[in-house]
């Protein structure tokens, strides 16, 4: 009985020393675009992962974002404002947007139609050019003694207005201070449509409501 257990014993040690010798080698890390993934190669393949994703979105931002010259073009279209007491009126719109070297222009007109037969016409044209601000315009409307584009003063009465260009939508900012010292803000949403702009017009004093209006305006 002795016996038996040595040889089972013996023959157990042999089998223990073959398996130890004849284990094969650990298969080496595979490798994606020849970076091995070994725990020391992670940083190296999370990097590679990320420059992969930046760049991914960097494109689709490209893609998705508008520039003015997108916007450029001459446009029409016609629409009723609602004044504060409630009253309508019904007025033809025109607005052309060119794009310049230094920024872009915009001349928009109205054509307002009372209800006794008369009509009223108003022009703008104002100037904006690049701001140390991404995506903001400021108004050169007119030129100091050195020849520089500058604003207008609000506190001599003239209109402070800025632009700003985000994603599919061109905004026109006008700040007034009136005489009596109350501020209006004027603000023109133009959103790009498949048929031209989607014009969205908003008038405050003093933080309330005065006017508002909407209009589609076809490009020409």
């Amino acid at each position: 009985m002795g016996h038996n257990v040595s040889i089972v014993v013996t023959k157990l040690e042999i089998t223990v020393n073959q398996s130890l010798h004849t284990r094969r080698p650990r298969p080496a890390a595979s490798a994606i675009g020849g970076i091995p993934l070994g725990w020391g190669a992670v940083p190296a393949f999370l990097a590679l992962v990320v420059l992969s994703l930046a760049l991914l979105f960097g494109q689709v931002t490209r893609v998705s974002a508008h520039e003015i010259a997108d916007f450029a073009g001459f446009y029409t279209g016609s629409a009723k404002v609602e004044d504060g007491d409630g009253a309508n009126d019904l007025r033809d719109l025109s607005v052309v947007i060119d794009e310049t070297s230094k920024g872009f222009t915009v001349q928009w007109s109205t054509v307002t139609e009372k209800e006794d037969g008369r009509r009223k016409e108003k022009s703008y044209t104002v100037e904006f050019i690049t701001s140390d601000r991404s995506g903001i315009f400021s108004a050169a409307m007119h030129r100091n003694v050195f020849g520089h584009e500058v604003q207008q003063d609000p506190m001599k009465g003239e209109p402070y207005v800025w632009a700003r260009l985000t994603g599919d939508t061109l905004t026109v900012f006008s700040m007034f201070i009136h005489q009596n010292g109350d501020y209006e803000m004027q603000q023109y949403d133009r959103r790009l449509t498949d048929t031209g702009l989607s014009l969205v017009f908003s008038s405050h004093r003093n933080g309330r409501p005065v006017r508002q209006m909407a209009a589609d305006l076809i490009r020409q």
